[in-house]
Formats: C-alpha cells, sequence, structure tokens
C-alpha cells in the first residue's frame, strides 16, 4: 500500500487528475475499476473519481508496486549542474527570469531540451526551494512564453496558487507587459495604435495581418511609441493590448517597418547590410497591477521590473534615444 498526503500545491483538483499526474503508470480505465472496487481510497473511505481533494487529504493506494516503479525525479533536476539563470526578481511566490535570446521556453518539435523551464526547475530543486516529492502533481511553471530568439522577462510560479492567480491577471490585463524593439525606417505617426486581424498558418508557422475579419484571424492591437531615429533605423516601445503569436513582428512589418533582423517578416535584404539575423525585440518591462487584494501576490500590486541593459540597444541606440524618460 502506498500513501499520499495532499499539500497545497495539490489542493483543489479532481482525485482522477491527480492521481493521472501523480501515478502516470496507472491506465486511465484501471483507475477507475480501482476507486470503484475499493482500492484507492481517500481518508480511508471509498470516494468517487470527481472528488476535489482538500489539504491534508490521504490516498490510500493498494496496487502493486510496478506503478510506482519510475526513474529517479532527481536525476532530472540535477542533470543540469550549473542552471543558467538571469533572476530579474524572487519571492517564495514566483520567480521573474530574463531569458536570453537563442533560448527556448519549452521543450519544442525541434526537441531541444535545454529550456528556460527546465533551468528553472533545475535551480529551484537544486537550492532546496522545491520537492518533486511534496507536491506530486504540481512543478514550477511558466506563465507566459515568448519566442526563441526574443529576449526578455518570462514569469515562472513556484506554487499552484500563485500559477493560478497569475493565469488570472493576464487574462484581467492586471499584468501589462512592454517590449522594445528596432525597426527598419520611421514609422509614420511617431507613436500610435495598430489594431488588425492576425491568423495563424501552423503549417508555415507563420502569422498574416488582415484589415477586416477573415476565418480564423483573432483581434490584435499594439500600441507603440518611437523614442529614437538613426541611420533609417528607430527604437520603440510597444505594448500589447492582446497578446497574440508574432503580434508585434506582424504588426509592425504590415505597416511597413519590419524589425530589424526578421527575415521572416521582412526581407534578408533589408537585414544584410547590419548582418543582423534574428529580431531585435525584447520584453524589457513588467508591471503589476489589479491583483485581487489579500491575495497571496498582493504585494506585487504597483510595482514594475525592469531589464536595463539589452544589447541591440546598446549597439545602435548607445545613448538610449528618450529611453531613461520614457520607460
Amino acid at each position: 500500500m502506498k500513501e499520499f498526503r495532499i499539500t497545497t500545491n495539490d489542493s483543489g483538483q479532481r482525485l482522477n487528475k491527480f492521481l493521472e499526474k501523480a501515478v502516470p503508470r496507472l491506465p486511465g480505465g484501471l483507475m477507475h475499476k480501482y476507486i470503484r472496487l475499493k482500492r484507492i481510497k481517500v481518508n480511508g473511505k471509498r470516494t468517487e473519481a470527481a472528488y476535489r481533494l482538500v489539504e491534508n487529504d490521504r490516498i490510500q493506494l493498494y496496487l502493486n508496486d510496478d506503478f510506482f516503479t519510475l526513474p529517479s525525479e532527481a536525476a532530472a533536476y540535477t542533470a543540469i549542474r550549473q542552471p543558467q539563470l538571469s533572476i530579474l526578481y524572487e519571492d517564495e511566490q514566483i520567480l521573474l527570469a530574463d531569458k536570453a535570446p537563442g533560448m527556448v521556453v519549452h521543450a519544442d518539435e525541434s526537441g531541444d531540451t535545454d529550456t528556460l523551464i527546465a533551468h528553472i526547475q533545475a535551480y529551484l530543486f537544486q537550492s532546496g526551494q522545491w520537492n518533486p516529492d511534496d507536491a506530486l502533481s504540481f512543478t514550477p511553471a511558466l506563465c507566459n512564453r515568448i519566442d526563441r530568439n526574443t529576449g526578455g522577462i518570462v514569469i515562472a510560479a513556484k506554487t499552484a496558487e500563485a500559477l493560478r492567480l497569475l493565469n488570472e491577471g493576464i487574462r484581467a490585463h492586471a499584468l501589462h507587459k512592454r517590449y522594445l524593439c528596432i525597426v527598419h525606417g520611421q514609422p509614420q505617426p511617431a507613436e500610435g495604435r495598430i489594431s488588425l486581424f492576425l491568423r495563424r498558418d501552423e503549417k508555415r508557422k507563420l502569422v498574416t495581418a488582415h484589415q477586416t475579419q477573415v476565418p480564423g484571424a483573432k483581434t490584435a492591437v499594439t500600441i507603440y511609441r518611437t523614442l529614437s531615429a538613426r541611420n533609417g533605423l528607430s527604437l520603440l516601445r510597444c505594448e500589447l493590448i492582446t497578446g497574440r503569436t508574432h503580434q508585434i513582428r506582424a504588426h509592425l512589418a504590415a505597416i511597413g517597418h519590419p524589425l530589424l533582423g526578421d527575415c521572416k517578416y521582412g526581407t534578408a535584404a533589408q537585414n544584410q547590410p547590419y548582418g543582423e539575423r534574428v529580431q531585435a525585440l525584447y520584453s524589457y518591462e513588467l508591471s503589476f497591477d489589479g491583483l485581487p487584494e489579500g491575495c497571496i501576490l498582493e504585494s506585487l500590486n504597483g510595482r514594475t521590473f525592469t531589464v536595463k541593459n539589452i544589447p541591440f540597444v546598446n549597439k545602435y541606440f548607445p545613448n538610449g534615444g528618450c529611453l531613461r524618460s520614457q520607460a
């Protein structure tokens, strides 16, 4: 017999959902059968698969040991001996990482496992802040993602409650993300609002912009402001009102000002004189405003976190243009 005790991070979910994560080798059909046969109990009593777990519940599983034999969890989180992270902010609930361009946030179809979330989980495990045995169905997770070649702030939740609150906050626009980018030419007007419909082509991994609604397209709104312009380039500050895939890249290209280095939405000919091969785009600032009063993240309200040192800004706009007065 094996017993699990429900922690704060595991509470609030259905019994069957917990078991899918905590005992992944147990087939779903057998799980439901064993619940009916009382080989899986909660607090020593028969229960239903839909029962919602509460903290300190104890789950008893009268199952063969084969269902619990898995490779050591610790091995996965010690394989990265020295996690490579630039931590902008950290407390007991969240971690803000400044992701370097070139790193993927999650494992993708390329098979790259050297990801930001892998480094974060390894760091939290090795520093003793998180142990997978203490929360069998929860692992620290990212609340937002940015493209491989885009740098900037990525939010990681250390607890299940923080993850829930952050995801709700993103939907309620309580978190405000701002970007810096360099574009070809000078947008006219120098500041404005771009509102276009974006449609994602999964096969081509490309987003197309449309003036009117077309099948599969979603409304996307970007606010931009020109901070400085020189040598045929402009430094822009952008804020997303919506959060669509490749939104800034597609929007600025649609108004005739693709990002420096972006050959997907711009052209190789435009970028060749500068020798840039990846988009000059950085998620440089994050503000919190409107998280629920009394919640575990309330102290973040009114706070803004900013990345100060951005390589492409230093290279093309060494004085930051108007950045210090505008950011």
